[in-house]
């Protein structure tokens, strides 16, 4: 499938290129599920792309050979001298090159490519989007058109992936999160930054209840800490030199707003950074009081909120922000509790997952791992990284964890596992972090007596379960279809009162459902509306109250995602609920 998604990119530029010869190619390579090809001088509309699409189903049927050729740079810078992007490229290569001919069309390239274009089916791709992207992938260079295709083995299957796409489209969390008045972005208030409606604020709440109170009953005690931190904690912490393109430059906090308008000169300056972790207050905590070996573990749990610096082109609703809430942890321990400590943290994580309703057997786990050829990216002795590769190593295999190992994806600081879960689609989704961290406490000369009366470096253990509340809610409102389930769901139960003379009864009925989460719509709207609009919220029930109702001392109640009413009592109502 690679090699026919590469060959297909190609058939793509050849299509263009023959229509117009003063289009310039950038590149076109295979990606996941089919390809894309980048155009410069290139004007095209969505309109257009079945015209190219049926072009290059031409080009197919004509069984038209790839034939590679091995030409001199020489040669390669001669056959696109008219090709700005591919002379470029041409400098980042060998002496010897290899081209690819498609009958008239040539292309810089490597490969490798089908025999002939008759080995695809023509019914099996489809040209898709239109979008923007600078040559390289570096913003200082000139944006070119991007042209994006899928392609499958057959038509059958290529069916299929558009059916599942058009059901992601309907899951979509901006989309969702809109229409269930959950949140939104405000470019005034800033890119990246999530403002919580009240019925999202309420999903949040939920969510964190729940956090707090299992943290509470698996031996974690609650910490808070700042948003801002002096820059000389960051510089000792290595975050400011180790994480630097992630975090916002200094805040000068020597002066007001109105003393800088004023230009007036800073007395003793005092800089301050946005945290982009919670880490090192922690530590701060810890070493404000003494320890002594029998206080381990101690687990120390925050959501704390932290900042990031992310390209704006790279933001996309709860899932990449600028602002998050971390569900964060620290565990402080001896060498002897590391293991335990570890298998206990894995086994929260997988009782999160399952009540939030997602299946632990499919849970894809990476180990990340240090890149040894390039040591100067983190910090660390040779030694305690291989202490702590191997731990990590140890206890997911005695879990039973589906792990792989992905060298160079270690945090700089320590190794980590990256816990990773499918939702009803089966993508997949980064949640969980484990990590291991030598080079804080040493850092931070942290320490605790231990049985000697000797001073011992404790083990430090980082852990976020959700990974932030902000992409986890994201990952929900796809999951479920913004359907939550009813514990979930900000509002449980919507009351519609027939007529003015309904309205009271509607409000007893809420005062007796006291303990969920209930409204009554006692607008000027006509009851049909009313149903409609608590239909599109999504609330698992909805309960109708008329003359009927009000005789008989009962509700008529239809549940979500069914059009029968059910006319029954109220107490029999709150047993079908609990």
């Amino acid at each position: 499938m690679e090699k026919i998604r590469h060959s297909l990119a190609h058939i793509l530029a050849k299509a263009i290129k023959e229509k117009n010869e003063n289009i310039k190619l950038g590149i076109g390579p295979a990606i996941e599920n089919g390809f894309y090809y980048d155009f410069d001088n290139l004007e095209i509309e969505e309109k257009d792309l079945k015209d190219i699409e049926k072009r290059m189903k031409h080009f197919i049927r004509q069984n038209i050979p790839f034939e590679k050729k091995e030409v001199s740079k020489e040669r390669a810078r001669e056959l696109f001298k008219n090709e700005p992007y591919k002379l470029e490229l041409l400098k980042d290569l060998d002496d010897s090159v290899s081209i690819y001919k498609l009958g008239n069309f040539i292309d810089l390239c490597a490969g490798p490519h089908i025999k002939s274009t008759n080995e695809i089916d023509p019914n099996s791709f489809k040209l898709e989007k239109i979008a923007g992207a600078y040559f390289k992938g570096d913003e200082k260079n000139k944006m070119l058109t991007r042209i994006y295709g899928v392609a499958f083995s057959n038509k059958e299957e290529l069916d299929q992936y558009l059916k599942f796409k058009e059901e992601a489209k309907k899951r979509d969390h901006r989309i969702l999160g809109k229409k269930l008045n959950l949140f939104h972005i405000e470019e005034e208030v800033g890119a990246g930054l999530i403002l919580w409606h009240p019925k999202g604020a309420l999903l949040y709440k939920i969510i964190e209840d729940f956090w707090i109170k299992k943290h509470l009953e698996n031996g974690y005690e609650l910490i808070r800490t700042p948003h801002i931190g002096n820059r000389k904690l960051w510089e000792r912490s290595g975050h400011f030199g180790f994480y630097s393109e992630s975090m916002y430059p200094p805040l000068e906090a020597s002066q007001s707003l109105e003393e800088a308008f004023e230009k007036k000169e800073v007395k003793e300056s005092e800089q301050f950074l946005l945290k982009p972790m919670n880490c090192p207050f922690h530590i701060a905590i810890y070493n404000s009081m003494q320890h002594s070996y029998r206080d381990f573990p101690i687990r120390w749990a925050e959501n704390g909120t932290v900042y990031r610096f992310e390209k704006k082109g790279e933001l996309s609703g709860l899932t990449r922000v600028r602002g998050f809430t971390q569900d964060d942890a620290h565990i402080f321990c001896r060498k002897d509790q590391v293991e335990d400590e570890l298998k206990k943290v894995i086994d929260f994580i997988l009782y999160i997952y399952k009540s939030f309703g997602f299946d632990i057997n499919s849970v894809n786990v990476y180990l990340s791992l240090r890149d040894s050829l390039n040591k100067e990216k983190y910090v660390g002795d040779d030694q305690g990284w291989d202490l702590a590769e191997s731990v990590l190593r140890k206890v997911a295999k005695e879990t039973k964890l589906n792990f792989k190992e992905e060298v160079g994806e270690a945090a700089f600081y320590g190794p980590k596992l990256d816990f990773k879960i499918k939702d009803a689609l089966q993508r997949e989704w980064q949640c969980s972090t484990l990590q291991f961290d030598f080079n804080l406490p040493k850092r931070f000369n942290m320490v605790f007596i231990n049985e000697k009366g000797e001073k011992e470096e404790p083990f430090m253990i980082h852990r976020a379960l959700f990974g932030s509340f902000e992409r986890f809610i994201g990952l929900l409102i796809e999951h479920y279809a913004g359907n939550f389930p009813f514990w979930l769901s900000p509002v449980q139960i919507s009351i519609i009162p027939v007529s003015e003379k309904h309205r009271d009864y509607a409000y007893k009925i809420k005062e007796e459902l006291k303990g969920f989460r209930v409204e009554v719509k006692d607008e000027a709207e006509t009851v049909p509306k009313k149903i409609r609009e608590a239909v599109m919220g999504k609330i698992p029930y909805i309960i109708t109250v008329g003359d009927k109702e009000i005789k008989n001392n009962t509700i008529s109640m239809r549940k979500r995602g069914q059009q029968n009413l059910e006319e029954l009592s109220i107490n029999n109502f709150i047993k079908k609920l609990c």
